[in-house]
């Protein structure tokens, strides 16, 4: 496919009707009311590999809980992932928060503003040091993620879907986004692009009538791109056992405890967070199954099966855990850092109550 060439008239043209539609079409979104770098910085790190749809809800009681960088550095990192739960990649909450330590230690709590040191964080990179850098400081730093990658080699009519020049075809699209880039207004064109790709420029079925840069566009529809990783699927299954009238505590639901257990510090995957049981067969008896889910980590589809297992039974159905097993009552149960299965688990099974 032929390559498109970028003059300063093309490229003006671009800016202009860019810019021009996502004023007029940009999605309502919370983190674009604001000019906080702190509050931004969030949503970043928040929408990395997470759908809009997720985010907003947690973004908003993330900041109700830990409203300025510094109310979330001398926060425990168990109140840290119990507030992240329920988005995933808790690595990302981890690396947020030894970011705030460092910001509030060695930088007197002023997150730098500048791009380049940005990147000396932890947990931030060049596309969430720019985005940052741009959005709430102005600095005229192009932004490249999956979505900008999409509409630009889209534009320019390169082929996406080899792997072989890699290396090459993301300089190019490196430089194409920095010529593109309106320096007068960086962080609304970064933002545009980016809102363009995911929501006119879409991998799949792209709506090219819509698009604001189709007269612009070699490809003008969808063009080969790198295959996804395959899913796999596996079966998983935990125990749920609820108990209530612990002696010595008032009866009723205030004193109902679900049995939880943390998972290891030195795994990889969701270290320090609260599950329910590892079933020791994942064969259950109809009469005991309490029901059954998909829930997807990753690369990975997991079919859940969830048995009602009473106390008595807990040691000889479920698997030793190697990490901390208790019983929590379910109201602070709400308040944990819970992986997202369990947390699901719990909320369909009508015994979560919302958090406060």
């Amino acid at each position: 496919m032929a390559q498109s060439k970028f003059d300063l008239d093309k490229i003006v043209r671009i800016r202009r009707q860019l810019l021009a539609w996502y004023k007029a079409h940009r999605r309502d979104l919370p983190w674009r009311r604001t000019l906080d770098p702190y509050a931004i910085w969030v949503s970043e790190i928040m929408l990395q590999q997470t759908r809009v749809s997720a985010v907003i809800g947690r973004y908003r009681a993330f900041l109700a809980r830990f409203p300025t960088l510094v109310s979330l550095a001398i926060a425990s990192e168990q109140d840290v992932l119990a507030m992240w739960s329920g988005l995933g990649y808790y690595r990302r909450a981890r690396m947020l928060h030894k970011a705030a330590q460092f910001v509030t230690s060695e930088l007197s709590g002023n997150l730098p503003t500048s791009a380049a040191h940005l990147r000396v964080l932890p947990g931030i990179g060049t596309y969430t040091a720019a985005a940052i850098s741009s959005i709430a400081h102005g600095e005229p730093v192009a932004v490249v993620d999956g979505n900008v990658e999409r509409v630009l080699c889209r534009i320019a009519g390169w082929d996406a879907g080899s792997s072989k020049n890699g290396a090459s075809l993301r300089r190019k699209i490196e430089s194409l986004a920095s010529r593109l880039l309106d320096r007068e207004c960086p962080g609304d064109f970064n933002q545009a692009i980016m809102e363009l790709g995911a929501t006119v420029c879409t991998p799949r079925s792209p709506k090219c009538p819509l698009c604001p840069l189709a007269s612009e566009c070699k490809t003008r529809g969808e063009h080969k791109m790198p295959r996804r990783a395959t899913m796999t699927s596996r079966i998983a299954a935990y125990a749920l056992s609820v108990r209530s009238g612990v002696p010595g505590k008032p009866r009723g639901p205030a004193a109902c405890e679900v049995l939880l257990e943390q998972r290891p510090a030195g795994l990889t995957v969701m270290p320090g967070l609260w599950e329910l049981p590892t079933l020791l067969d994942s064969e259950i008896p109809a009469s005991e199954l309490r029901m059954t889910l998909r829930h997807a980590i990753m690369q990975v589809n997991y079919y859940v099966r969830i048995r009602t297992v009473f106390e008595d039974d807990i040691d000889a159905l479920a698997v030793v855990a190697a990490g901390n097993r208790r019983w929590v009552p379910l109201f602070r149960a709400s308040t944990m850092p819970l992986t997202g299965l369990t947390r699901k688990v719990l909320t369909r099974a009508h015994l979560l109550p919302s958090p406060p």
